[in-house]
C-alpha cells in the first residue's frame, strides 16, 4: 500500500479534505508531530512521499519550532531517495529554505483570500493550471525570498509568489487547499496560538466559499497526484523483528 509521511506542526492543521482525496486513491498516511516533542524519523525508506503542513509561527522562530533542522534533514532524505515532497504554508517556507531561499520573520501574518494566477514559468504546469483563476485561501507566517534560478509558477493578485516547482518531485505552495472552516474554528480555539486580526473575516469567507473550495481541493489533489506520480508505490526496505534467542548457559 502507498504510504505518505505527513509532518504536522500544530493541533489544528492537518490534511483536512485532502485526506479523503488520498484515501480514495488507496493512499495511506502517517502523521509525525514534532510539536509534541516527538522526534522525526531518520529515514525515508518506509514512505512513498513527504508532506509538510502549515504552522502557527514563522520558520525563523527556533524557540517555537526547534525541530526545523531535523525537518530540513528529512527533506534531504526524501530527495536522495527520489520521492515526492509537498510543502504547504509553513511547510512551503521550509522547502524554500532548503532550496537556498532567505526566510524572514516579517510580515508575521499573511492571511487572505486571493485569485491565483499562473505565470509564464507555470504555463504548462499541472498545479498552476489547476488553480489559475480560482480564489484560494493563503495563510502563513513570516516570508521567504525565492533563491536565484527558481521562478514562481503561481502568484497572487499583487504578484507575490504562491507556488514553486523547483524540481520534478517537489512542490511548495502558500495557498491552503487543505483548510476547511472547522479547522479555522479550531485555530481560534487553540491555546496561545497567535492569530491575525482578520481571522473572523476569513472564517466567514471560508464558509461562504466552502462548496467551491471542495472542488478546488479535488482539482489540486488530482494535479499533485498526476504531476508527482503519487500513485506509484516505491520499494520499501523490510522491517525486521529482532527476537531474542534464549540459550541454556548451564551446558
Amino acid at each position: 500500500m502507498k504510504r505518505f509521511m505527513v509532518v504536522q506542526h500544530t493541533y489544528s492543521e492537518f490534511l483536512g479534505p485532502i485526506e479523503k482525496q488520498l484515501e480514495s486513491r488507496d493512499i495511506g498516511f502517517q502523521y509525525q508531530r514534532p510539536f509534541l516533542g516527538a522526534d522525526l524519523p531518520g529515514t525515508a525508506t518506509q514512505h512513498d512521499a513527504l508532506w509538510l503542513l502549515g504552522g502557527a509561527y514563522p520558520v525563523t522562530d527556533s524557540e517555537a519550532c526547534p525541530w526545523i533542522d531535523d525537518e530540513m534533514r528529512l527533506i534531504g532524505l526524501f530527495k536522495r531517495m527520489k520521492r515526492p515532497i509537498v510543502g504547504i504554508g509553513f511547510g512551503a517556507l521550509v522547502v524554500v529554505q532548503y532550496e537556498g531561499g532567505m526566510v524572514h520573520e516579517e510580515p508575521y501574518f499573511n492571511a487572505y483570500f486571493t485569485t491565483c494566477h499562473k505565470t509564464e514559468a507555470g504555463r504548462d504546469d499541472l498545479l498552476a493550471n489547476a488553480v489559475d483563476g480560482k480564489k484560494m485561501l493563503v495563510m502563513y507566517n513570516g516570508s521567504a525570498d525565492l533563491p536565484a534560478g527558481i521562478e514562481p509558477i503561481v502568484v497572487d493578485d499583487d504578484g507575490n509568489w504562491l507556488a514553486i516547482h523547483p524540481d520534478e518531485l517537489t512542490y511548495a505552495m502558500l495557498f491552503r487547499p487543505e483548510i476547511k472552516p472547522g479547522m479555522i474554528e479550531d485555530m481560534i480555539m487553540e491555546d496561545n496560538r497567535p492569530l491575525p486580526d482578520n481571522i473572523g473575516e476569513l472564517l466567514g469567507q471560508a464558509r461562504e466559499l466552502w462548496v467551491q473550495t471542495q472542488k478546488n481541493t479535488a482539482e489540486v489533489s488530482l494535479a499533485l497526484v498526476t504531476a508527482l506520480d503519487l500513485m506509484t508505490e516505491h520499494r520499501k526496505m523490510p522491517v525486521f523483528s529482532l527476537n531474542v534467542v534464549k540459550t541454556d548457559d548451564s551446558k
